[in-house]
């Protein structure tokens, strides 16, 4: 009995600490848990909300937050986080949202469809009507796109494409042509995949290459059939339109610098109707490359009725490294060198936005200038919201300030209204959102360096929020240049070229203007002036030989010496596939590299000469044989190493060189002075 109890002892406290003991879990990160919709249908009305992860704030960034899009699957969308909704139907639709994380470390939740079928498309109490439908078209044209969020690397974008038949159209059912281009081909890489586009008012897939080809086409009328059918329309359809010139040109120069295009068909507009097509694109992780660059895309809106015209919409993007409302870009910040200076103008956008719970009546832009900019030179070009100058302003009115520091200038928008994202009642995001455009010029032609510019945002007399830091950066550039040279021999010998002087004429390539370390080819050729060596010098050994004296009489002769010598002349090429270059300042050069040399037209012209002592009438003979001249190519290939120095205006000429060469197979060296010159 006693051993049962003990064993029934041993089994439950087994069990005790078996219960106590945690259990392994398979940790599922956050990042990977999909928002949850949640919906109620009051009356025909949904209400939507949506379960997210926690958030996790970065190290000493503002509070993070959530931004919103909804896409309801029946062509309408919203960017509230509690939106209300009437479906046109009671058919399934795919209700899809997309949670942006600002300030946060981690990625956005990732996006699941919910598949919902409402029991009623009419509302039955008019209290119970939902939020009025966002603005979408605010620059008054045809066509305009929004994105959700700035292009992340690696992140899903949604890009809205919102079309319509304006009334002083005066068509009352418009059809044409929408088309999105994407994927710059100023970046090497593209920037956008496209995952799938979803069109909810039958608009058909088509293409926009015959819209490219009018123009073209019609310049080349008189062409035969086939050409015109491989190109596109034929030339009988070319001849029955009436085209928008200039639309047609704009069109074509848009395609041209776009990798990527979609295009869809719409049919029966009605006069002031708007719809809307929806574009998911998967940022491509080559992006991060780019960080801060400027991207566009371009959405064109292409009637078919003549008389309505063609309009373009650029959507303006910057690639970032993580959501943030406020940040500093820069236009075109790979730029070319060889055009900058003074006249060369910069332009710098910041944008900003009210995050908080209560309207900004003041916005401070602070923004440290880069040393090789020229702070005077600070022009404003734009702003949100559009204000006048604090100079010309009566008392109170809304206007923005330009103030200057030492290296910095601060734009203030003073006695505004700039709503808060989390202020009660505002629902239109944009509505908080705001920026400055500024041009700004150098202070000289800078160095070939990349230079930061960055800003601070205070909004009232909160703490300033500090943007990223915005890079100006020069393209590589490749320029070639020019060689001029002349060679010294050290040494004179019996080894090629030893005491030969040279002329050298060649080429080189090289980035354009660089600063300190750089790599550098070159391509000359070497011309060695003529000369004779000496190839072999044989004495008499008591040999005797039988010679004409000056009398014309034939006399014995005691030989001294037989030499054999050479007449030489040498162009040769020289291959410097690869060296090493450092540019201390803008007038002192130096590099290091190796280099290949052949034989491009080698001329060897023999020669025999014997010395002997006449016995009978005194005095030396000489006999000089001369025999034919044996040319090569292609041959004595040689491995030289240099080191040289630059002196001049060394980032692009001209400057003089020189180079100290030392040939490793006959242990020969020598000296080039050089001119060069680069383009």
């Amino acid at each position: 009995m006693k051993k049962l109890i003990y064993l029934l002892f041993l089994f439950s406290v087994g069990t005790v600490m078996a219960q106590t003991q945690p259990l392994p879990l398979k940790v599922v990160p956050a990042d990977t848990v999909p928002a949850v919709i949640n919906y109620k249908e009051e009356n025909g009305v949904v209400k939507f909300n949506a379960v997210l992860r926690p958030l996790r704030q970065i190290a000493g960034a503002p509070e993070p937050f959530y931004t919103y899009f909804w896409e309801f699957g029946d062509g309408k969308f919203s960017f509230e986080k509690e939106p209300e909704h009437i479906f046109p139907d009671t058919l399934l639709h795919n209700v899809r949202l997309f949670a942006t994380n600002s300030y946060d470390d981690g990625k956005p939740p990732p996006t699941r469809p919910k598949p919902l079928k409402p029991g009623s498309s009419k509302p039955t109490l008019a209290a119970n009507q939902p939020s009025a439908e966002p603005i979408f078209f605010k620059s008054g044209g045809s066509i305009e796109l929004k994105t959700n969020n700035m292009p992340k690397p690696g992140d899903d974008m949604m890009l809205i494409v919102g079309y319509k038949n304006k009334r002083e159209n005066g068509i009352a059912n418009l059809s044409g042509t929408l088309s999105v281009l994407y994927n710059d081909k100023e970046f090497e890489k593209n920037n956008f995949d496209l995952v799938e586009t979803r069109a909810y008012n039958k608009e058909q897939k088509t293409s926009i290459d015959k819209y490219g080809n009018f123009a073209l086409l019609k310049a080349n009328a008189n062409k035969d059939a086939y050409y015109a059918s491989v190109s596109g329309p034929n030339v009988q359809e070319i001849n029955n339109v009436i085209l928008d010139a200039e639309g047609t040109a704009l069109i074509r120069e848009k395609m041209t610098a776009f990798r990527k295009s979609e295009s869809w068909k719409f049919e029966n507009l009605k006069s002031g109707e708007e719809k809307y097509l929806f574009m998911q694109f998967k940022t491509t992780p080559e992006m991060i490359n780019d960080t801060n660059a400027t991207i566009n895309l371009t959405g064109m809106f292409i009637p078919d009725d003549p008389l309505v015209s063609t309009e373009f919409f650029t959507l303006e993007l910057q690639i970032v490294a993580s959501h943030d409302p406020n940040k500093m870009s820069l236009k075109n910040s790979r730029m070319n060198y060889r055009f900058t200076g003074k006249k060369k103008k910069l332009t710098y956008k910041v944008r900003f936005q009210n995050t908080g719970k209560g309207p900004a009546k003041k916005v401070d832009v602070g923004v440290a200038i880069a040393d090789v900019l020229d702070i005077n030179s600070v022009k404003l070009l734009d702003s949100k919201p559009k204000l006048i100058s604090c100079d010309s302003a009566y008392t109170n009115q809304s206007c923005i300030d330009t103030l200057h520091t030492a290296d910095s200038v601060h734009f203030v928008f003073k006695n505004i209204y700039l709503p808060g994202l989390k202020q009660k009642g505002v629902n239109d995001a944009d509505s908080t959102m705001g920026y400055i455009e500024y041009s700004i010029g150098f202070k000289d032609k800078p160095k070939k360096l990349p230079f930061k510019s960055g800003a601070a945002i205070v909004f009232d007399k909160n703490e300033p929020i500090y943007t990223n830091k915005s890079t100006g950066r020069y393209k590589m550039g490749l320029s070639p240049g020019i060689i001029a040279g002349y060679g010294f021999p050290f040494e004179s010998g019996k080894t090629p070229f030893a005491g030969q002087k040279s002329i050298t004429l060649g080429v080189s390539i090289a980035p354009y203007a660089p600063h300190r370390y750089y790599l550098q080819a070159e391509l000359y050729m070497n011309s060695y002036a003529e000369k004779e060596y000496l190839i072999k010098h044989t004495p008499g050994d008591g040999r005797f030989i039988v010679v004409q004296n000056a009398n014309g009489k034939r006399e014995e002769a005691k030989v001294d010496y037989v030499d054999s010598t050479a007449v030489i002349k040498v162009v040769n090429i020289n291959i410097v596939p690869l060296q090493l270059r450092y540019n201390f300042n803008k007038y002192i050069g130096a590099g290091a590299g190796t280099l290949v040399s052949f034989n491009l037209d080698k001329q060897y012209k023999p020669s025999t000469t014997i010395a002997a002592q006449l016995l009978q009438s005194g005095g030396i003979h000489k006999a000089k044989e001369t025999f034919k001249k044996i040319s090569s190519s292609l041959n004595d290939f040689q491995n030289t190493l240099f080191a040289d120095v630059q002196v001049g205006k060394v980032h692009v000429g001209p400057s003089i060189g020189f180079r100290y060469l030392f040939t490793l197979q006959n242990s020969n060296n020598r000296l080039i002075t050089y001119l060069t010159w680069k383009f």
